[in-house]
């Protein structure tokens, strides 16, 4: 039996493509989740998430091109990917007549799991995901929000280093969301590496290292949420509030290199600089000083997640680039 490459990446895509009859659901693709990272991927319906998912998780064939988790590829050698990788789809079968502690049995045994030991891995999933007290509930009977907590139990049966998770808060209500998003912070903390789709950005932000999004089959961003709200076209929004009030920011911005007054508030307002830099956002600050303003606040003002994703999105078609909706 071959074991997972501690030097290779947890997930390695490759120019992948998938096609179906004509449509091209996935476009040479190419990106790298290294191991520990917690990654969300985000697109719109149809945008190509859940294909790329499932060919990574070895449930459908790539047209061209490469994937690789841990070091295996998913076509050569799916049977060691599926020993590394734990499988959370946005759907899963719910068995008449069957309880919680049966469903995940019946999973244990099936990955090879026996006795003392298959009790003890079934137990230990039961706690981590707080489903020991519904052992005996019968899996149709529960909740959106158990139901996502079981499902979840199930991916973590063998303990695998991998985790892709479909939209595993879809659904939920805030409640559930939280409980869910604990149990996958908790997770990211044990070294496991979460590959998590999600329409939800706000919540992405606050579990995840990056944010990979897909448009039509295609990646058009990869990068932190910071880099994400910065947006693309190299500017920084500042809020600035002077005790001099916004007709002397405005002044002084009109003689400011690199800089352009956006628009103005009681006592001050925004400002435009044309750059993401640090040291040159905190040159700006620093002539204000020297040239005698006042400055009250002086902050980097963020764009909301969903705001940016959609500005990405406006951008590329105006330059001419079909959006999935």
């Amino acid at each position: 039996m071959s074991a997972p490459s501690s030097q290779a990446p947890a997930i390695e895509v490759t120019r992948l493509s998938r096609w179906f009859s004509g449509i091209h659901a996935v476009r040479e693709i190419s990106f790298t989740v290294e191991p520990g990272q917690v990654v969300g991927f985000v697109g719109a319906n149809g945008a190509g998430k859940t294909t790329t998912m499932r060919i990574i998780a070895t449930l459908d064939y790539p047209s061209a091109g490469r994937a690789c988790v841990a070091g295996f590829d998913v076509v050569e050698d799916p049977a060691s990917v599926r020993r590394v990788l734990g499988w959370m789809p946005d759907h899963y079968g719910t068995y008449s007549h069957m309880t919680v502690l049966e469903y995940l049995d019946f999973f244990a045994r099936a990955l090879g799991f026996s006795g003392a030991e298959r009790k003890a891995r079934v137990e230990e999933v039961m706690a981590f995901t707080d489903l020991a007290s519904l052992s005996e509930r019968l899996v149709d009977k529960l909740s959106k929000g158990m139901g996502q907590r079981l499902c979840l139990g199930r991916a973590l049966i063998h303990d695998p280093s991998v985790l892709i998770l479909d939209e595993p808060a879809a659904g939920l209500d805030p409640k559930a969301r939280v409980e869910l998003k604990h149990l996958i912070r908790i997770l990211a903390e044990e070294g496991k590496t979460v590959f998590i789709s999600s329409h939800i950005l706000s919540e992405l932000e606050e579990m995840c290292d990056s944010l990979l999004f897909i448009n039509q089959g295609e990646i058009i961003h990869h990068g932190s949420a910071e880099e994400l709200r910065r947006g693309r076209d190299g500017v920084t929004v500042v809020r600035v509030t002077l005790a001099e009030g916004a007709e002397k920011l405005e002044s002084w911005a009109q003689m400011a290199p690199d800089v352009a007054f956006k628009d103005a508030s009681k006592n001050g307002g925004r400002l435009i600089i044309e750059s993401h830099e640090e040291e040159r956002i905190a040159g700006v600050l620093r002539r204000m000083i020297e040239d005698g303003l006042t400055v009250v606040d002086f902050h980097r003002e963020q764009a909301r997640l969903e705001d940016a994703f959609i500005e990405i999105l406006g951008q590329l078609e105006s330059e001419g680039t079909p959006i999935v909706s």
